[in-house]
């Protein structure tokens, strides 16, 4: 990545961030070595959003971070009044900084009178007056387009989660095959880029597969196939989201009956919906990667197969710094394609990552 990450940059600009995840706006804060900007930010008695700036914006460019996650709704509507607070406070510009973009699954009609919700937001947010958008591994590529005027800038976690997965888990493997796993058809571009990833990093014999799922409900899988090999080898699951994760627990389940040595998993955006947590820990997977676009909850009971997740298997590897150097980039119109280049140099330790 270019430039040092405590680099001040000559330009004025302001970072804000919402209240839907502070530690994260507060470490890419650190890395571009400016303040939060100042802002209040609560609820009224019967819930709505209170919103006043602390200081002058008046012809500043404001980078805002907010992932619109749950509740998703209280998110995305603190997102838009932010904005258009920026806006009525005269700011020069507004880029949105979703790390993760609710309501992107719904990115289709699937059946008669439903709404396309992902492209619904995105004309609310370009409504609001968001000059641009920068997000964390869309759930589709095809999000970027529902945005018809600003521009949007879809970076990619395994650019910090490949880095990490070389020095911390790989080893481990030692001279074992290694099976990177897309869970169905639409991720095979996500897990081709990490597979690839992976081979820039010099870790050899890498292969791809692919799960089929037969599911009796959503969220619910009936019965798997696998398209690829991998019996003996070590797999390592890509998706972009973890919600339940009872797909995914049902996936390592049956990959480690078929064979597999063993079943990791790599995702950005770590919703863990209901028991998520308790399904991780009782599950067969052996490390679960993820990103901190969303805040984890570690409050669980000492012993508890959540708490024994959190703890052994669930490692957070921050995007912090790959989102601060996106903002310098924007800020003094560089390119970013620098940062969807693999830095093997740049992996954080393990305990950097227990950390974040």
């Amino acid at each position: 990545m270019q430039g040092q990450p405590n680099q001040v940059l000559s330009q004025p600009y302001k970072l804000f961030a919402g209240s839907s995840n502070i530690e994260l706006a507060q470490k890419v804060a650190e890395c571009l070595g400016v303040p939060l900007g100042k802002a209040t930010i609560g609820r009224f008695n019967d819930g709505e959003c209170n919103i006043q700036l602390g200081e002058n914006v008046r012809n500043a460019h404001v980078f805002l971070l907010q992932s619109t996650c749950p509740p998703v709704n209280d998110s995305l509507m603190e997102l838009f009044l932010m904005v258009r607070c920026f806006r009525r406070a005269s700011a020069k510009t507004v880029t949105a900084i979703v790390p993760y973009y609710g309501y992107a699954r719904q990115d289709r009609k699937t059946t008669a009178r439903v709404p396309i919700s992902a492209s619904d937001v995105a004309m609310l947010l370009e409504a609001a007056g968001v000059d641009r958008m920068l997000s964390l591994d869309l759930h589709c590529g095809q999000i970027q387009g529902f945005f018809h005027h600003a521009p949007v800038d879809n970076l990619h976690a395994f650019i910090e989660h490949v880095p990490y997965f070389v020095k911390e888990v790989v080893p481990a493997f030692k001279d074992d095959p290694i099976a990177v796993v897309s869970p169905d058809a639409g991720g095979v571009a996500r897990a081709k880029m990490f597979m690839e990833a992976l081979s820039a990093s010099n870790v050899q014999n890498i292969s791809l597969a692919i799960t089929i799922k037969h599911r009796r409900a959503a969220g619910e899988v009936e019965a798997m196939n696998i398209v690829g090999e991998i019996k003996g080898k070590h797999c390592i699951i890509v998706d972009d989201m973890i919600d339940t994760a009872g797909t995914l627990c049902k996936s390592a389940d049956s990959l480690r009956e078929m064979g597999a040595l063993s079943v990791s998993a790599c995702a950005t955006h770590a919703l863990f919906s209901g028991s998520a947590v308790e399904r991780i820990g009782k599950s067969s997977l052996r490390h679960v990667i993820v990103s901190d676009t969303i805040p984890i909850d570690r409050d669980f009971p000492p012993g508890s197969a959540a708490e024994v997740a959190v703890r052994d298997k669930i490692k957070v590897v921050s995007c912090s710094r790959l989102l601060a150097e996106a903002i310098r980039s924007i800020h003094v119109g560089t390119s970013v394609s620098s940062l969807f280049a693999v830095n093997p140099a740049a992996a954080p330790s393990a305990a950097a990552a227990a950390a974040a």
